[in-house]
């Protein structure tokens, strides 16, 4: 071969070589500009969402502050037990209901006869709802000195890694650590238990069928009759009293400055979220402040929750 063909091999082969890294270079910026444009969209869907996200906050803050605002200008003695408003803000309505953390059962200042009561009316027998309730007090209450040891003892022997706080509850969750609750009984005892209102018994005017139902001398037929009647009961400790017969015990005239509100926020698309917050009510200068707050509740939970 020539000096002039070995030249023009030797071209051709650099020419090939430059269009092959030319055509791989052309290929890499068409990925890199696929995966920018994936990246950009994204990206501009996560900033909806968390624009999206900011907004609902601000909304359900707004539903908190109406809440304590309508519930402290009532006054602490006109105080209403629960109610519910709409309001609509920024094109989103916003549907509010609040009721008192009475209606609930404490697990720091019921009663073991009304601890074992609601757990009976949960579906768990005399014996092991009797257990539970026993166990429950020994979780929030400080040994005595000849006592002490016992609770201890009970969980060492069944394996727990852990004592009982043997201290008030903390939070409703705690349940979770107590001896001998199965965790299908605490799951359906969660909605109708409360850290809050520090109250030894419920308020009947308010409280769900199941804590009505938790009252010790409570009988199916009493139950029935007062539920039909409540409505029309007037706020009187006496006519309440008379309705509820030997339940009279645990029902409770104590109002509470802890407050359950549900904020559920309609945005015009058809999205729509729900918030649980409990709020306690202080002073004029301080008008209340969150105990809880629980963002994004499945909206199938919160039936039982309402007012």
């Amino acid at each position: 071969m020539t000096e002039r063909g070995r030249r023009s091999v030797i071209r051709s082969s650099q020419q090939g070589f430059v269009l092959v890294a030319v055509l791989w270079m052309l290929a890499a910026l068409a990925a890199l500009a696929t995966i920018f444009s994936v990246y950009l969209s994204n990206s501009a869907r996560a900033l909806a969402l968390n624009d999206t996200s900011l907004q609902a906050q601000a909304l359900v803050s707004a539903g908190v502050e109406l809440a304590a605002y309508r519930l402290q200008l009532a006054g602490e003695e006109s105080r209403p037990a629960g109610g519910s408003f709409r309001v609509r803000l920024n094109g989103a309505e916003i549907s509010v209901s609040f009721v008192s953390e009475a209606a609930r059962v404490d697990l720091n200042g019921a009663s073991k006869e009304l601890l074992a009561g609601l757990l009976t009316a949960l579906g768990a027998n005399q014996d092991a709802a009797k257990e539970g309730a026993d166990r429950i007090v020994g979780w929030r209450t400080k040994p005595a000195p000849e006592t002490a040891g016992n609770e201890n003892a009970l969980y060492q022997a069944s394996g727990r890694a852990y004592p009982p706080r043997q201290a008030p509850f903390a939070h409703v969750n705690e349940l979770g650590l107590v001896l001998g609750l199965t965790p299908e009984l605490i799951e359906r005892a969660l909605p109708f238990v409360t850290v809050f209102s520090g109250a030894s018994g419920v308020d009947p005017l308010i409280a769900p069928p199941e804590v009505i139902a938790a009252l010790p001398g409570m009988t199916p037929l009493t139950l029935k009759q007062f539920l039909q009647e409540r409505a029309t009961l007037p706020n009187d400790n006496e006519a309440i009293a008379a309705a509820l017969g030997e339940a009279k015990a645990s029902a409770t005239a104590q109002k509470s400055n802890a407050y359950r509100i549900i904020a559920r926020i309609h945005f015009p698309g058809g999205r729509e979220t729900a918030s649980e917050i409990v709020i306690g009510l202080r002073s004029k200068e301080e008008p209340y402040r969150v105990l809880s707050w629980q963002d994004d509740v499945p909206l199938r939970q919160l039936a039982s929750r309402e007012l």
